[in-house]
């Protein structure tokens, strides 16, 4: 029986990561503390932290894969240490983040990545994390490199907040489309990637990321599932920004409204990871399986990305 390690596992992804292993028959491991939530069911727990000087003693023996979710150098490096030389395989999830432009669409895993001179910053971290993994693991080593990643159970609020929005009814706040795309990754689409691309002994880097969408399609197919009849008010960049409205993430947000010399960040070269054996559902699949989870945690629940309802009325009503 494969023995896989997921070093987290209790968060979104490494849940599903976890999941999709098990589905395989493989026995699954993760370490983390636990305060995401438990390992699915199948798995197995070791709750340690990772700070801590004996976080790996009760990991014992060889094994067929270890996969790192972390950034953060003060726990990848120590992982590194302790696990290196017993994983015949070793998967590190990094980000789109790390490359240091976006404004060329359709780049590939060539493009030039950022300095990691301040690891405090998300981009420059996740570099850090890899070059150090490429340092111990050497040819062992894939890199996985997702774009937005989406799907039911999403923490970020990043995509849910479009059909659940839509869902809900009346006048919608959006941007303008022209020359707007959308990526997106659905989570169990990037897992069962993660986890075949492990049992074959992939290697390499890889922009784990979907289809490129139009945002005006990808709005027009959300209305669609979701039933939606209502108005759709776009609004120029200019005039968002004047309403205090942000770009794509965080409080106070249009999510997916990417700025538009970013025209790149939706827009980078997939082929490697369809190469590779990674499979993407319809994005419809994915928008529908979505909106059943916004519906069912409730779409008018506190979100960490988007606007709330009051916001959006306050910026509708200056526009009048």
């Amino acid at each position: 029986m494969r023995r896989v390690l997921l070093l987290g596992g209790t968060g979104w992804l490494g849940r599903e990561v976890a999941r999709a292993a098990v589905a395989e028959g493989a026995e699954v491991v993760c370490l983390a503390r636990g305060h995401s939530g438990e390992a699915p069911e199948g798995a197995r727990l070791v709750s340690a932290d990772r700070r801590s000087p004996d976080a790996y003693d009760a990991l014992t023996g060889e094994w067929d894969e270890v996969v790192e979710f972390s950034y953060d150098l003060g726990l990848v490096a120590p992982a590194l240490d302790a696990l290196a030389d017993r994983a015949a395989h070793w998967t590190l999830v990094s980000t789109i983040s790390v490359y240091a432009r976006s404004d060329e669409p359709g780049a590939d895993e060539s493009a030039e990545i950022v300095a990691p001179n301040d690891l405090t910053q998300y981009p420059d971290a996740k570099v850090a994390a890899e070059r150090a993994t490429a340092a111990r693991v050497g040819d062992r080593l894939l890199i996985g490199r997702p774009g937005l990643i989406v799907g039911p159970g999403d923490p970020t609020d990043r995509f849910g907040y479009w059909p659940a929005r839509l869902h809900r009814g009346g006048t919608v706040l959006a941007p303008t489309t022209e020359g707007r795309f959308v990526q997106v990754i659905d989570v169990r689409d990037l897992a069962s990637w993660i986890v075949s691309a492990g049992t074959k002994q992939q290697t390499g880097t890889v922009n784990a990321v979907g289809a490129v969408h139009a945002l005006e399609q990808f709005l027009t197919d959300a209305a669609a599932v979701t039933g939606f009849e209502g108005e759709l008010v776009h609004l120029d960049d200019d005039r968002l920004l004047e309403c205090g409205v942000n770009y794509w993430s965080g409080p106070r947000s249009l999510p997916l409204w990417i700025p538009a010399e970013d025209v790149g960040f939706a827009q980078r070269d997939g082929s490697a990871f369809l190469a590779s054996g990674g499979t993407l559902r319809p994005l419809d699949e994915t928008l529908q399986h979505t909106l059943d989870d916004e519906i069912a945690r409730g779409v008018d629940r506190p979100r960490r990305a988007g606007l709330t309802a009051a916001e959006e009325s306050e910026v509708l009503a200056a526009t009048v």
